[in-house]
């Protein structure tokens, strides 16, 4: 039987911040369309912005323009056509999602070879043009539409608007990552024994702070420039460096969410005999970063580039936001919000240089 859930009056229409480039988002009224097969619509409550976007307005990434930017997001469906969530069960009224920030064919060699996450006809929440088939594929909206080939996890009321938007993007790559060297479960102790080296507290090394705790390493090493962000790091159970070389530091595991020359460096450089680097953060165009082959082999050492994530990520991500909601302090990690309409206030030049910014700023959608 077929599980059709027609949109009401009110949700005929969204309001999204369409950017123009630069810093200019433009308020505009959306037709909603008709949702195809295992389509939903989704109202949004809540969405943080990543700091990919800041990169993206800086000019240091490319994304389509104009578009619905934001992919980090959280709300309830008001509609939905034959659509499911990763189980398989139809979406129903009032359900509050978080969702992948990929939308699969699920059928092409590289998604039935495992990488969704690198579909050869991949669309991505917040990087559609707005003339596309996906016109309201982005978090600063009120509405956006959920595609087949995305996964969509239902959540309860206990966990917070503005981390359960996180899950979509800095929490599923974190997990991304650490199952890139073997940590699959959260709670196992896979890295029991281990040091490891967190380079960039930003959302994702902060979440991966707590990860790394939940796979039993034994020493958790944050290195960023910035003293504000340390002290996120040392609250949420990390020892810290201020700087990013240490000749005498290593690790068995160094994960690079900063994308910093610098770090990346510095992660490489760190590792011991046998150990694994993971880069995440390298996503815009930066120098080459030298590597001496005869080290590496000699060694054992690896390299593992980590970028978007498999749809199965998403579930464990909301676990470790469970944990990471139970067990750590939250200030400084979120800012004022933010009405959707002065979305542009949040890309000033003030909020891109402040050293003490939040590492997430959070907008009403509603």
């Amino acid at each position: 039987m077929k599980h059709q859930l027609l949109p009401k009056a009110l949700d005929s229409t969204a309001l999204a911040m369409v950017w123009r480039g630069g810093t200019s988002f433009e308020p505009t009224v959306m037709e909603v369309p008709q949702l195809l097969p295992g389509e939903s619509l989704v109202r949004l409550s809540t969405s943080t912005i990543c700091q990919s976007d800041r990169h993206t307005l800086s000019g240091h990434r490319d994304s389509p323009c104009p578009s619905v930017l934001g992919h980090e997001g959280v709300g309830r469906i008001v509609a939905s056509n034959e659509g499911t969530d990763c189980n398989g069960t139809p979406l129903a009224e009032g359900d509050r999602v978080v969702w992948s920030v990929i939308a699969a064919c699920g059928h092409c060699d590289r998604c039935e070879s495992g990488l969704k996450a690198k579909c050869r006809h991949l669309q991505k929440v917040g990087h559609e043009p707005i003339t596309s088939s996906w016109a309201l594929s982005g978090t600063y909206a009120s509405h956006m539409v959920l595609r087949p080939g995305q996964s969509v996890i239902r959540i309860d009321d206990h966990l917070p608007d503005p981390i359960a938007a996180t899950a979509g993007c800095a929490a599923a790559t974190v997990i991304a990552a650490f199952d890139a060297v073997g940590c699959h479960t959260l709670g196992s102790a896979a890295l029991a024994g281990k040091r490891v080296l967190i380079q960039g507290v930003g959302m994702l090394g902060l979440y991966a702070v707590q990860a790394a705790q939940l796979f039993g390493a034994n020493e958790i090493i944050a290195a960023d420039p910035n003293p504000t962000r340390l002290g996120l790091a040392r609250r949420w159970g990390a020892t810290t460096l201020p700087a990013v070389h240490r000749d005498d530091l290593r690790v068995d595991l160094a994960l690079d969410f900063s994308g910093a020359p610098q770090g990346v460096e510095a992660a490489i450089q760190s590792l011991g005999i046998g150990a694994t680097a993971v880069l995440v953060g390298s996503v815009f165009p930066s120098p080459a970063t030298a590597i001496d082959p005869q080290w590496l082999v000699r060694g054992w050492r690896s390299i593992r580039g980590v970028h978007n994530y498999e749809p199965h990520h998403l579930g464990p991500a909301v676990e470790l936001l469970k944990h990471c909601a139970a067990q750590q302090s939250w200030d400084g990690v979120f800012g004022t919000t933010t009405p959707l309409r002065q979305i542009a206030t949040c890309f000033s030049q003030q909020h891109q240089s402040n050293t003490h910014r939040p590492l997430r700023s959070i907008i009403d959608c509603q």
